[in-house]
């Protein structure tokens, strides 16, 4: 195996870039077009080195790397590996990206063979193929911190199947509902973006690498390796669709992302809207609440408006995302290195209010007493026309007898709900919304891409 580099150490402004030429770049023009790399490529640092590792390992396969020379790149990549996990990673100032910084600290280690690690792909496949590995996992993140909210919610169902609440409709009182019934209804959305997710996590787990530039290379390159040593699914076969998935990718995820989003927006809302002194349905906790600086009274419900919030912001990221995109032509272009700014980050930010909605509302207190209040009289009239149509009366006439005994002030409630069928107030089936959870997060099999990196690394 090779020693590490003892020579004369390369010359580092020959380094900062991948495509340097030797030919001076304008310093305005090479801050503008590196952008927020260097920061956000932290991010993707320990992606780069296992792709890498990947690429070695199928180089040293084909000949284009001798045992000795894929030995001590794996050897020195494994080295930088454990640096990021560390936290002694660095891009050095002047660095572009993270390829180009890891190339650096191979050729600085190495000489002539760390320059060899990029043979047969080039910067685009290589910052395609991290993103989708990144993604990888933190879809992974998100479906286990979805999984525990949805718990919650489905625990807090049961636990209050038989407690009614007042049913809305244009923001008027309609029927009777049950808090049993609204955390569950929660607990469901959640599975319907799970599946979602998982769509775009079918679409993310393609591997790119082989497509180089868009177009594939002459080196005879074995692809089917890489997918395999890297956990995917498969990879993207056409060299050319393979560079059309940047941004196609992030749209498709983001859309995903905002499904989650969007359920804990509205259910912010609700809470919002419930814990208010005109609703009065449930009460937060105070420690979960903020005050006023001049009104002593006030208990606000900051935390779930900037849930709310947080979630509508991360609703518009794939719209940004799209038009971004929107009317480029086929292969790479620069544009799509702006989707990093807002995508990346929001991972964290859609795993924050999902977090915080958890912990916060098993907490909330619940008014038991809701239903009886005078103004939710009138939201039993539509069993009372149920009870006439029961009795053979024609659904119609049966309507209009009630509407009659309500405009005459002679309707009195009769609070008794009779409600059996499936997904009902009296029969919640929350075990077959647990079920088909647990089906779509199984079908991620992150396993899988677990034991793929161990074993590269191993």
């Amino acid at each position: 195996m090779q020693l590490p580099y003892q020579g004369k150490p390369p010359e580092i402004s020959k380094l900062m870039n991948l495509w340097d030429k030797g030919k001076e770049t304008d310093k305005l023009v090479a801050s503008f077009t590196s952008g927020k790399d260097s920061k956000l490529d932290h991010h993707l640092a320990k992606y780069d080195v296992l792709g890498s590792i990947a690429h070695v390992k199928m180089l040293s396969s084909i000949g284009l790397l001798s045992v000795d020379e894929a030995g001590s790149l794996v050897l020195e990549l494994k080295n930088i590996y454990r640096n990021i996990c560390d936290g002694k990673f660095i891009i050095e100032d002047g660095v572009e990206d993270v390829h180009s910084q890891v190339e650096f600290m191979l050729t600085l280690a190495l000489g002539e063979t760390g320059k060899k690690v990029h043979t047969a792909r080039s910067r685009n496949d290589q910052v395609l193929l991290d993103m989708k590995m990144f993604v990888r996992d933190k879809i992974r993140e998100v479906v286990m911190q979805t999984h525990s909210l949805f718990k919650t919610l489905i625990e807090l169902s049961n636990e209050n199947k038989d407690l009614l609440m007042p049913g809305y409709t244009h923001m008027q009182a309609a029927m009777p509902s049950s808090f049993g019934l609204w955390f569950g209804g929660y607990a469901e959305s959640l599975t319907e973006d799970m599946m979602l997710l998982k769509a775009s996590y079918n679409i993310t787990n393609r591997n790119p690498l082989g497509s180089a530039a868009g177009f594939g290379t002459s080196f005879q390159v074995d692809r089917n390796m890489t997918t395999n040593l890297l956990g995917f699914e498969s990879m993207h076969v056409n060299v050319v669709n393979a560079q059309m998935n940047r941004g196609k990718m992030e749209k498709t995820v983001a859309f995903a992302l905002g499904g989650i989003a969007s359920t804990l927006s509205k259910l912010a809302m609700d809470i919002c809207l419930y814990s208010g002194q005109n609703f009065g349905f449930l009460e937060i906790p105070e420690k979960f609440t903020t005050g006023s600086s001049i009104m002593p009274h006030k208990k606000n419900p900051d935390i779930f408006e900037l849930i709310r919030a947080t979630g509508n912001k991360l609703q518009a990221l794939s719209i940004e995302t799209a038009m971004i995109g929107t009317n480029l032509p086929s292969g790479y272009h620069r544009d799509f290195q702006l989707i990093k700014e807002n995508f990346i980050p929001a991972f964290d930010s859609l795993l924050e209010i999902i977090s915080i909605t958890d912990r916060v509302i098993k907490g909330v207190k619940i008014n038991k007493d809701i239903i009886n209040k005078e103004i939710y009289r009138h939201i039993f009239s539509v069993e009372e026309v149920n009870r006439l149509v029961m009795k053979g009366t024609p659904f119609r006439d049966a309507y209009k007898i009630v509407a009659g005994r309500i405009d005459s002030d002679q309707y009195r409630a009769r609070e008794e709900i009779s409600h059996t069928h499936e997904g009902s107030i009296g029969n919640l089936c929350n075990e077959l919304i647990a079920e088909k959870m647990e089906k779509v997060i199984s079908g991620f099999e992150f396993g899988i891409v677990e034991k793929a990196c161990k074993d590269l690394l191993s």
